[in-house]
């Protein structure tokens, strides 16, 4: 990757940055965004910055094995969870971690959000899994999202927040939105009654429809749609 398109990536990572503070899906100095470069190398933000206040000067450029190449600051508490899904996916060249406050409430519930209500989620994620707790920014949180990262797209991390990862950053935070907004109507839903499922004759033409996008390339076929 030359140095124009690194450039170009890393204004992504400042604008999605600035999306996640400006929506409310992180506080503080919570969450982490990462994208990985042609070569393997990976842009990382930066600890203990607020994602609203990042720039592209704060960035910090690892190797694939994590070792520092260039950067002032310390990277992500997080980067062993980046660097664990890269080594898993080589399809995923983005990572976003965050804490959505209706996401991260079924986190902290420890409730996956696995009933197929709506249909949009079913097809853009499948199920969306629940990783055991883990201490964060451990090795313990590899390990927890390792059974799970094959087949996902997006994750509820047990008592912690959200991650969702991509081809490109951009297709990532628009992950960890939908997660989000899938999660608040749900707690509207379960306030209102309950949802109700869609049925199994319901979910077998969002399968074919799935597979009908996929021939076509407009669809990614990942994710679980089974009950």
């Amino acid at each position: 990757m030359n140095e124009a398109s690194t450039t170009i990536l890393k204004s992504k990572i400042v604008e999605v940055c600035h999306k996640l503070y400006s929506r409310g899906l992180v506080a503080g100095t919570d969450g982490n965004v990462s994208a990985r470069l042609q070569n393997g190398n990976i842009l990382i933000t930066p600890s203990s910055l607020n994602k609203g206040d990042v720039q592209t000067q704060n960035l910090i450029l690892l190797a694939p094995d994590g070792k520092l190449i260039e950067g002032s600051g310390k990277p992500s508490t997080e980067v062993k969870m980046h660097l664990f899904i890269y080594t898993s996916r080589p399809d995923v060249n983005a990572v976003v971690h965050a804490h959505p406050p209706y996401a991260t409430a079924f986190a902290a519930a420890r409730l996956p959000i696995d009933a197929h209500v709506l249909p949009e989620i079913a097809l853009m994620f499948g199920t969306i899994p629940l990783a055991p707790y883990a201490t964060p920014s451990t090795e313990e949180v590899p390990q927890s999202i390792a059974p799970f990262v094959a087949s996902s797209k997006a994750l509820l991390l047990s008592n912690h927040g959200a991650v969702t990862f991509a081809s490109d950053v951009h297709e990532a935070y628009l992950l960890m939105e939908k997660l989000e907004q899938a999660a608040h109507i749900l707690f509207l839903a379960h306030l209102l009654g309950g949802a109700k499922a869609l049925t199994e004759n319901e979910l077998d033409r969002l399968r074919a429809l799935r597979k009908e996008l996929y021939r076509k390339e407009l669809f990614s076929i990942q994710g679980d749609l089974s009950q």
